[in-house]
């Protein structure tokens, strides 16, 4: 993240930006699907600073990305901060619109009102983030624009909140998070005068009525969809199917539908999902290139390396044949694997030198 936002922790813990090179993430992606993977996330603290620090951006890497996807499979975009998204818009909308991309962006507000977001050094005010949303909405029909909102930031008035209050209620947002302002030790906002404990309660109270007011799917039943099954709903009575939008559908739990692309009408509707039955004369697109791992297996392991850890033999790895890292300076990490004689001898030794630290530390009492 390029941000220094007075609220924020993660920054502290994650660093500075630090990107991928196109060409791993797109090697990263392509084994991922011969791997049976039908739904890929391209996700960071913020996705739209993406190659600010490589001399390139996130269109550059969503183009050659989104030739890598296979029929049936789909590409989910995550998080960018309104400023990093501005200078893209006429390629964002381009990429957004691809069969193989979800219309779906999640873009944070935190704030309507101009003052609170200079306090949070946001970087950005209230119009550009409309020019954003408004922007997506013409040329990508239907899209889904989710926000964040934090409810009781140092410094907000009433006035504030109403401005917030008054976005929601215009743009009606299919997917808000409504975060109550907490402060967290060593920031800056930490050390602002606080608005008090009762009215950040009431303000994120009367924030999540009017979220609750609206029903964003209602108008959607009845409709043929196709969607994407990827997951088992958390009561373990559906599926969890997503469509072009990334609205989710619940669609009955038929083993055979898991990880392929099917078609459904639209029955019932919720706040946050819609029911949908598969239509039996229509096609289903089966994305995985090979069967999909096993339960517990490991991805991102090439061949060779899978093929040690079934045969227990040691193995040195080399630079094909990387695990996943954290940041392109880790690049000459290896993974080494040990024979189980020499993992217990390695045990032993590490027994012994903490029997020694105990008896020196008992000695000394």
């Amino acid at each position: 993240c390029l941000n220094a936002c007075t609220y924020c922790k993660t920054k502290h813990a994650r660093g500075d930006l630090a990107s991928y090179p196109i060409e791993e993430l797109v090697d990263r992606a392509k084994q991922s699907f011969q791997e049976g993977v039908c739904e890929i996330w391209l996700t960071s603290e913020d996705t739209g600073a993406y190659g600010r620090d490589i001399g390139t951006d996130l269109p550059t890497l969503l183009w050659k990305l989104v030739e890598a996807i296979p029929e049936g499979a789909m590409l989910r975009l995550g998080m960018t901060n309104p400023p990093y998204i501005l200078e893209h818009l006429e390629e964002m909308a381009k990429i957004l619109n691809h069969p193989r991309v979800y219309t779906f962006l999640h873009i944070p507000v935190q704030s309507a009102s101009d003052s609170v977001l200079m306090d949070m050094k946001r970087e950005y005010c209230v119009a550009d983030f409309k020019q954003v949303v408004d922007f997506l909405k013409e040329k990508v029909p239907g899209i889904t624009i989710a926000t964040d909102v934090i409810c009781g930031f140092p410094g907000e008035t009433d006035e504030d909140f109403q401005e917030t209050m008054k976005l929601v209620d215009q743009y009606r947002f299919p997917s808000l998070f409504i975060n109550q302002f907490y402060p967290r030790p060593g920031t800056p906002a930490a050390k602002m005068h606080q608005v008090p404990a009762v009215v950040k309660k009431q303000r994120t109270k009367d924030l999540s009525q009017l979220f609750h007011s609206y029903n964003p799917y209602d108008h959607k039943v009845g409709e043929r969809q196709r969607v994407l099954v990827t997951e088992e709903s958390f009561d373990c009575n559906y599926y969890v199917a997503h469509n072009r939008f990334y609205e989710q559908v619940l669609v009955p739990k038929d083993p055979l539908l898991m990880g392929k692309m099917v078609e459904v009408n639209i029955y019932e509707a919720g706040k946050h999902f819609m029911k949908g039955q598969p239509v039996s004369d229509a096609r289903v697109y089966t994305a995985s290139i090979t069967r999909p791992l096993a339960k517990g297996e490991v991805s991102g392991l090439t061949e060779e390396c899978r093929h040690a850890l079934r045969n227990g033999s040691r193995w040195k790895a080399h630079p094909s044949a990387e695990i996943p890292r954290k940041t392109p300076a880790s690049s000459s990490t290896a993974l080494q694997l040990l024979r189980p004689q020499e993992g217990l001898k390695i045990l032993s030794i590490s027994l012994a030198f903490l029997a020694v630290l105990v008896t020196f530390y008992y000695g000394r009492m």
